[in-house]
């Protein structure tokens, strides 16, 4: 009773984390078998027993309903990213930066965007010409050591970061084309992208980045949600279950 009367305090808070402690004071009203549930808010601690196994349950599906709620708020806050096909129509060593390349990426607009890349380790520079590449265009620009950095070249790698790849817009597909997460059905219904103080002050990439990967398929997704442009999904080349960044 003492387990449920905590529950009704506090299964207002949402998402939360259970656990089961034997050192507990209330550990003498569990069984000797305890297993501890983890989920999203450290702030609640709810003790349940086995034999509480319809409250265990009604906890488990609330907290997985909050999970995808979560979800849901960072795909909205994904589509606001304005990626977009690029193609690199030029591409050079950077002066001053060993690591750097300086790339001119056709993204749709009157003139070329110069954007610089760490990407001298893992891609050869004859592979970057001429390449479509998926490229996140609404982020403030950076000065990169005298090169001024106006996008980024969006790529997927290893949990070593020993092997790197650019992300590959589907066949077809052309310079300023929009990219999304979701179904190319839902093209219609997307918010508008941020303005680059937007991206920065809601920290917008620092929440959906960590969610970014490739499947088994080395589709790039977002969770569940893939990354697609009007003429189909984005992938790596053969990294799968990667990083995205």
């Amino acid at each position: 009773m003492m387990a449920l009367n905590t529950f009704n305090i506090l299964r207002g808070s949402g998402s939360m984390l259970f656990s089961v402690s034997l050192h507990s004071p209330l550990s003498q009203f569990l069984p000797i078998t305890t297993t501890t549930l983890k989920y999203q808010s450290p702030n609640v601690l709810l003790l349940l027993s086995h034999t509480q196994k319809p409250f265990r349950q009604f906890c488990i599906t609330t907290s997985h309903f909050s999970d995808e709620i979560d979800m849901v708020k960072i795909k909205e806050a994904a589509n606001t990213l304005d990626m977009r096909v690029g193609r690199i129509v030029n591409v050079w060593r950077h002066p001053e930066a060993d690591s750097l390349y300086v790339e001119e990426v056709d993204v749709g607009e009157q003139e070329p965007r110069t954007i610089c890349s760490g990407l001298v380790k893992y891609i050869p520079l004859q592979h970057l010409q001429n390449k479509n590449v998926v490229v996140l265009a609404n982020l403030k620009p950076r000065n990169m050591r005298g090169v001024k950095s106006n996008g980024m070249l969006m790529a997927a790698s290893d949990d070593s970061h020993e092997n790197v790849e650019l992300l590959v817009p589907p066949e077809g597909s052309v310079p300023g084309e929009k990219i999304w997460f979701g179904s190319v059905d839902e093209k219609e219904n997307l918010p508008d992208a941020a303005s680059p103080n937007q991206i920065q002050k809601k920290k917008i990439w620092e929440l959906v980045q960590p969610h970014l990967r490739t499947d088994d398929s080395c589709i790039a997704a977002l969770g569940t949600a893939t990354m697609v442009t009007i003429s189909g999904a984005v992938s790596s080349k053969t990294l799968k279950n990667a990083r995205i960044s």
